[in-house]
């Protein structure tokens, strides 16, 4: 199975609107976000900065984005082969998300992360771990689009994951364009709700039904 290409579209999709949060966390979020765009595939900055969202997490327990953010960065780092183990990073990562959604339950966004996360054990063995792994993540993609409509990621995730699974299982551009194409449709109408909100992923979605042609 293809490397997925999630640091790449994260980096580029990274957005601000406004903010509620209190200055000092906003500010520290924002630089950490600033350094996310600047790693792109770097393995070692991305390390660098998956500890400072953990670090504004620690010290702002009461938020969720800075797990989601770490959790997003490990997700990311297991499907790359970056930071060791990818089972052992993916499941720091599960550890990060699962502090998320203790915060803030039944999020759209946080359940993409943990699809994320089932697609990243998934791809250590296909073969081995497709039937558990890979419809759980399937299964989660599914809640993320009902706990919020228009959020284009669980739309994204699933055209990228189809894109990259083999047509003899029902993967290819045949299945991947329509979800991709429906994707770019909310993208084109979603408005990130805080200047430091989930805000990425359209270019995936763009590169996917440019290839598609």
């Amino acid at each position: 199975m293809k490397k997925l290409f999630f640091l790449t579209i994260i980096a580029a999709g990274l957005q601000f609107n406004a903010s509620a949060q209190s200055d000092k966390f906003v500010d520290a979020m924002k630089s950490a976000l600033k350094q996310y765009g600047e790693a792109k595939d770097n393995g070692e900055a991305l390390i660098a900065v998956e500890a400072k969202f953990e670090r504004i997490a620690d010290a702002e327990k009461t938020q969720w984005l800075p797990y989601y953010y770490a959790a997003l960065i490990k997700a990311t780092m297991s499907m790359q082969g970056i930071g060791g183990d990818r089972d052992k990073v993916a499941d720091e990562a599960n550890d990060l998300i699962t502090k998320a959604e203790v915060i803030e339950k039944n999020n759209s966004e946080i359940l993409v992360i943990k699809s994320m996360i089932q697609t990243a054990k998934m791809i250590v063995d296909p073969q081995a771990r497709y039937m558990k792994n890979g419809a759980e993540a399937a299964r989660l993609l599914e809640e993320a689009k009902k706990a919020d409509a228009t959020n284009p990621r669980p739309y994204m995730l699933q055209a990228n994951n189809l894109k990259n699974t083999p047509e003899q299982f029902g993967g290819g551009c045949k299945s991947a364009k329509p979800i991709a194409e429906k994707a770019v449709e909310l993208y084109a109408a979603f408005k990130p709700k805080s200047e430091i909100a989930p805000n990425w992923g359209k270019e995936s979605c763009e590169g996917i039904i440019a290839s598609c042609k």
